[in-house]
């Protein structure tokens, strides 16, 4: 791996900070144990994937057959998936996730997904992860001061046209095994069958606003220290091909 690529590793998007610990201690028995998972941590654009065969039940009933098309194609495919179904060929796709043992306290949060307040976050994430993907460097040796202006210029921003277009939950189950590395190498760790559920909000918005948004932001970046010859080279690649891996 090249030391850019590394740089590049180490640096976890800064929107998205905390997760649930689903994990409990581990010891030496093989039968499976069912553990009560805490309080659910909101985050947004979680990157661990959930597999059709781990939905149990689903807000519409047992299993996962009900699930609607825009989920079904975000399991499967992500957000491209998503967006290359013909509902919302025209329109970003922008997905809000959290998870967690409590239904109730999840649904609060579902119902009280704010796209004023809440979607700039999502934005500000996938704008990061699209200069970071064309970064060869560390982003802040790649773009200097501009990356992370940017960034909290994108965090702070309105999004008019943004629509908040549905919420659904699923509930699912899985055995999860810890490693230990501290535990005797001769002992088993013990499975947990960790059930929780997942709530996803769908957000949508038409690609042409916020193309046109996004360019006057990254037009409107001012820094108190001048780019590099080499800085403004990567900030105007970027901004040309910016919606090519967007």
């Amino acid at each position: 791996m090249e030391p850019g690529q590394q740089k590049i590793n180490r640096r976890a998007i800064t929107i998205l900070l905390f997760c649930p610990l689903i994990l409990a201690v581990c010891g030496n028995q093989k039968k499976a144990v069912l553990r009560p998972e805490p309080l659910p941590v909101i985050i947004e654009e979680q990157t661990e994937a959930v597999e059709f065969a781990e939905i149990i039940e689903t807000q519409d009933g047992p299993g996962s057959v009900n699930l609607p098309d825009w989920l079904g194609r975000y399991i499967n495919g992500g957000i491209p998936e998503v967006e290359n179904s013909s509902a919302y060929r025209d329109r970003y796709i922008f997905i809000g996730k959290t998870r967690g043992g409590n239904l109730n306290a999840l649904q609060q949060w579902a119902d009280g997904f704010s796209v004023l307040q809440d979607f700039p976050r999502l934005a500000a994430a996938r704008i990061e992860s699209r200069l970071i993907a064309d970064a060869s460097l560390y982003p802040d040796d790649e773009y200097g001061e501009y990356f992370e202006a940017l960034i909290k210029q994108a965090s702070d921003a309105d999004y008019p046209g943004a629509v908040k277009e549905a919420a659904y939950w699923i509930k699912t189950k899985a055995i999860v095994r810890q490693e230990n590395d501290d535990a005797d190498p001769d002992e088993i760790n013990e499975p947990l069958i960790v059930e929780r559920y997942e709530f996803f909000v769908l957000i949508s918005i038409d690609k042409a606003v916020l193309q046109n948004h996004i360019r006057e932001l990254m037009a409107s970046i001012k820094t108190g220290v001048a780019p590099t010859r080499a800085q403004e080279a990567a900030i105007n690649r970027v901004q040309q091909s910016f919606f090519g891996g967007f």
